[in-house]
């Protein structure tokens, strides 16, 4: 007899577990960076650079980490669909205004020292990435919060909000690699302890935005 086609189903929970360790991997590597390479995070420290390290700190592990956390909601969240979706509309709420604190800091730090904004790739993909983000989410938030919209409507647009919204993490992915390598370029590193630090958190975000748009592909263990 031929086995049945739920014997080939893989949960999203070992996935899930595995993205929550890369989660904190990542915050471990990104603070070793910030604290210890460099010099440190600060709003209002004389040392410029203290005012740019709050740019990755609050773009990483606020919008991405965090927005990552809000999709994979629905997979690791217990209790009833609507638990899921307040828990998923709050984290991206954080993650957005994470991000807006980001973008401060950075536009902020440019300000301050007369260098011109939105001259690379990396800002083009980043304002792009938070605002379709913040556009993405109050349609979410009118489309399946606020109760005016009958069941069928918010069903016919849930396709298309899990595509836009995993085309948008995936643009915040890409925004912090190219942030890292810009960093890395503009920083002259070569083959040392603070090269790798940032090799590798690179290469575990993008591990952590696959494991995140994977586990929308997976069925819940419960």
């Amino acid at each position: 007899m031929a086995p049945k086609s739920s014997s080939y189903r893989t949960s999203a929970t070992p996935i899930t577990m595995f993205a929550h360790l890369l989660f904190l991997a990542i915050i471990i590597l990104l603070l070793v960076w910030l604290l210890h390479f460099r010099e440190g995070l600060s709003f209002t420290s004389h040392n410029k650079l203290k005012l740019f390290n709050l740019h990755p700190f609050f773009m990483v592990i606020g919008f991405i980490l965090i927005s990552g956390e809000a999709i994979m909601a629905y997979k690791t969240v217990r209790g009833e669909r609507r638990r899921h979706k307040a828990t998923h509309m709050i984290l991206h709420l954080i993650a957005l205004a994470s991000a807006i604190v980001g973008l401060y800091a950075v536009f902020k730090f440019h300000h301050d020292l007369h260098i011109p904004d939105l001259y690379s790739l990396h800002s083009w993909f980043g304002i792009s990435a938070v605002s379709l983000f913040f556009l993405q989410w109050i349609f979410g938030f009118f489309t399946y919060w606020w109760p005016a919209r009958s069941s069928t409507r918010r069903a016919d647009f849930a396709p298309w909000h899990v595509l836009l919204g995993l085309v948008i993490f995936s643009m915040a992915i890409l925004t912090a690699i190219t942030g890292l390598i810009e960093k890395f370029t503009f920083l002259g590193l070569r083959k040392n302890q603070e090269a790798l630090i940032i090799n590798f958190t690179a290469l575990l975000l993008f591990l952590f935005g696959a494991c995140v748009a994977i586990t929308v592909l997976l069925p819940r263990s419960y």
